[in-house]
């Protein structure tokens, strides 16, 4: 049943849709995608053409705006915009650790899994098209991994495009995920290191935390396993245009007095606890270096593994010595499955998916040099998340696309900025600059 309503500015009209699990396999098992449609309230009844919004992630359902704030407001000037929650998100068959088990056992639920990535996305998208456009192509906006996707579907189904936009997310065409790791540790060290010149106090916040947490047993109150690794981990702010402001802020308050002593504050455990719960995003953990495999060679839990090359993130090395704790970010690791509750009944599943050696390639290189759909991407510079030598590479592979280089916004730019951020690329795939 469809159901539309009002919001200031707007009319939404919730769509829902089958499609195969296995595109491969049409007659088989199917799952429920789920997106919504905006238009301005305006231009309700006009023939627009339309724009399918690919959220970043992987994991993650489509933004929930209010009225038409940010790149939407600029997008309703000129199209009716599809917020498509991709498989396994949101509406779409959520796929977490109390769906899972209705597949059956790990093994089971890692090759249901195995179906969640960029290539299966596309295809949704490709599947669907006919019933909103009728059968017209679309413009497609795709933000980080989004982007990952919007480069697969002009790998696979450019005739399905009328122009590709994608900020924060021109992925490597061909590098292993040791690569990616081996490109992003030098990276976050770099956004450490501009985070303590502008806050130098936090270097001994962040050491007394993590020595804190190195001698004592602390679980959050949702029953999270609060360890010095799982510390580290919030660097992931830092890839963010306010994020070492909010790193900052959560370090100021880490610790009250009690009658037994200095403890980590409640206010504190509070944030932090929603800072590194994947409990409404598990995708993110489950497939994030699936992401990343295009051949027989298994992730094998890269990052963990490649961290071990870069020794000056240990935090107990760091605090045998008086240098500053780093932070990472960006990055997956198997103890995260054993610190967060959301993620502990998939240790096997995700251990399973590490090993998988049948990853399918992505991305089609004689294609993409042969590409006529028009592209524009925002490349920020010294993206935490997504390597700006990776990107500036694969835009030169792409025939015809064409990159807005900036370094006025960092990987949420079309967030932070997104008018301007859509206003921009909009121009350059219609020629106006």
């Amino acid at each position: 049943m469809t159901a539309t309503y009002r919001q200031p500015g707007v009319v939404l009209t919730d769509r829902r849709f089958t499609v195969p699990l296995d595109h491969d396999d049409p007659a088989g098992e199917t799952i429920e995608l789920y997106a919504r449609e905006v238009v301005a309230s305006e231009k309700a009844d006009r023939n627009l053409p339309w724009l399918v919004y690919l959220q970043g992630g992987p994991g993650f359902g489509a933004n929930r705006f209010i009225g038409r704030p940010s790149w939407l407001g600029r997008a309703l000037k000129e199209y009716r915009v599809l917020l498509l929650d991709q498989r396994g998100t949101g509406h779409s068959t959520p796929a977490n650790r109390q769906t899972l088990p209705l597949r059956g056992g790990p093994a089971e639920q890692a090759d249901y899994l195995a179906h969640f990535r960029a290539d299966s996305i596309v295809r949704d998208c490709e599947a669907i098209r006919p019933a909103v456009t009728g059968g017209a192509p679309w413009t497609v906006l795709g933000q980080s991994f989004g982007g990952f996707c919007a480069v697969h579907y002009l790998s696979r189904a450019p005739e399905g495009l009328t122009a590709a936009l994608i900020t924060g997310g021109l992925p490597s065409l061909d590098a292993h995920a040791d690569d990616v790791y081996r490109a992003a540790y030098p990276r976050i060290e770099r956004k450490v290191a501009a985070h303590y010149a502008r806050y130098p106090q936090d270097v001994e916040r962040a050491r007394r935390i993590a020595d804190h947490l190195l001698t004592h047993d602390v679980t959050l109150p949702n029953g999270y396993r609060l360890t010095a690794e799982a510390f580290q981990s919030l660097g992931i702010l830092l890839g963010g245009g306010e994020g070492t402001h909010r790193l900052h802020h959560l370090l100021e308050h880490a610790f009250v007095r009690t009658p037994h002593g200095a403890e980590l504050s409640d206010a504190f455990q509070e944030d932090v606890q929603g800072l590194l719960s994947y409990a409404g995003h598990p995708l993110y953990a489950l497939v994030h270096e699936a992401c990343y495999a295009q051949d027989e060679r298994p992730t094998a839990w890269s990052a963990e593994r490649v961290r071990a090359e870069f020794p000056q993130f240990d935090a107990a090395k760091a605090l045998a010595g008086d240098g500053p704790l780093l932070f990472t970010g960006e990055s997956i690791h198997p103890w995260m499955f054993d610190c967060d509750p959301a993620l502990r009944p998939l240790r096997e599943t995700a251990d399973l998916l590490a090993e998988r050696t049948d990853w399918r390639p992505l991305y089609d290189s004689a294609r993409l040099a042969a590409n006529d759909v028009p592209v524009a991407a925002a490349v920020y510079h010294d993206d935490m998340y997504v390597d700006t030598a990776h990107a500036l590479r694969t835009a030169r592979t792409i025939r015809g696309l064409r990159t807005w280089v900036t370094d006025e916004f960092e990987h949420d730019g079309v967030r932070a900025g997104g008018q301007r951020v859509l206003d921009r690329l909009l121009a350059l795939v219609h020629d106006e600059v």
